[in-house]
């Protein structure tokens, strides 16, 4: 059948933003197996009650000194694979809501920047898990952990600074809500990436550059 070439454009459009619907749809299944083994986990050893959840992309999830960096809170890692804030909020039902947790901390963003998200796409997937959040549990405060200057995601910089400046802004609006800013010292005294604090892929840390985490967060879990 042959269409006229505005229908064709047409129907082009038509197709290509149903496809990107599609993968958006089905993005967070991808996370499905991690998902099921905290879950599967939680059978044998109940996570512990108003804890400190710590939820979001692999930059949590390779922090496993946590407990002993933070030692006196009952801690949760809830970090699954190189996910978005997005799926954060898709699996909060599951792994944040039934554990009521007292304080969580989330951190997201990047991997959301690199694959092509706005900041202001990233403040409106905040805005949802809060939202998430708070309609079941309206007292539990949440902490937004600044996204990081990451050596191999330079080129991002400016957009990092936008998204970090929109959810610092969101969080200063409400009493339950909290900005964790890491982004600043880990720079270093031009404002330049600091290396050191990355391991060889220049995007996630190691001991040093948790250990900047570690003083940022400390006073503001208690």
């Amino acid at each position: 059948m042959n269409f006229p070439p505005f229908a064709r454009t047409a129907l082009l459009a038509l197709v290509l933003i149903l496809f990107a619907l599609c993968r958006a749809s089905a993005a967070p299944e991808q996370w499905k197996a991690e998902i099921d083994r905290f879950t599967a986990a939680e059978v044998a050893q109940p996570p512990p009650s108003q804890a400190v959840l710590f939820i979001g992309s692999s930059t949590i999830r390779k922090w496993t000194s946590l407990a002993n960096d933070f030692p006196g809170l009952p801690v949760i890692n809830r970090g699954f694979g190189g996910s978005e804030l997005s799926d954060t909020v898709f699996y909060a039902d599951l792994i944040v809501i039934p554990y009521r947790p007292r304080l969580v901390v989330v951190y997201a963003g990047d991997n959301d920047l690199a694959r092509g998200k706005s900041p202001e796409n990233v403040r409106s997937d905040f805005r949802a898990f809060c939202s998430k959040i708070h309609a079941a549990l309206p007292q539990t405060r949440i902490l937004f952990v600044a996204i990081k200057p990451s050596p191999s995601r330079e080129k991002l910089k400016d957009k990092v600074v936008a998204t970090n400046a929109l959810i610092a802004a969101d969080c200063s609006q409400d009493r339950r809500l909290g900005y964790a800013d890491v982004y600043t010292p880990m720079l270093d005294a031009k404002g330049g990436m600091r290396p050191e604090l990355f391991v060889q892929d220049m995007l996630h840390m190691n001991e040093a550059g948790y250990a900047v985490w570690k003083q940022v967060l400390g006073p503001l879990l208690k």
